[in-house]
């Protein structure tokens, strides 16, 4: 049997960076199993994308979770990302 997940990548660093918006890559790429480029690569396009702000604090970063913006799928175009989140938050 294959493994795989319901969610991408990019939703599994959308969760992590709404849990903790000071969350380093480093612990961002530990935490979804990716690499620590792919995890910029995606902080990049989430940002590009008005999911995601950056705010620059010294070498820290802190990131921020449009909540309002709407999934990209046509199927799921209804739903914006602050249901989405509290969705999976409400399950811990």
């Amino acid at each position: 049997m294959s493994e795989w997940n319901f969610f991408s990548n990019h939703a599994h660093v959308l969760f992590m960076l709404s849990i903790n918006e000071h969350i380093t890559v480093r612990e961002l790429s530990l935490e979804v199993g990716i690499t620590e480029r792919f995890a910029h690569k995606i902080i990049s396009e989430l940002s590009e994308g008005g999911y995601i702000s950056i705010k620059k604090d010294g070498r820290q970063n802190h990131y921020k979770v449009n909540s309002k913006k709407k999934l990209r799928h046509p199927i799921e175009s209804h739903i914006n990302i602050g249901k989405l989140i509290s969705l999976i938050s409400n399950q811990k």
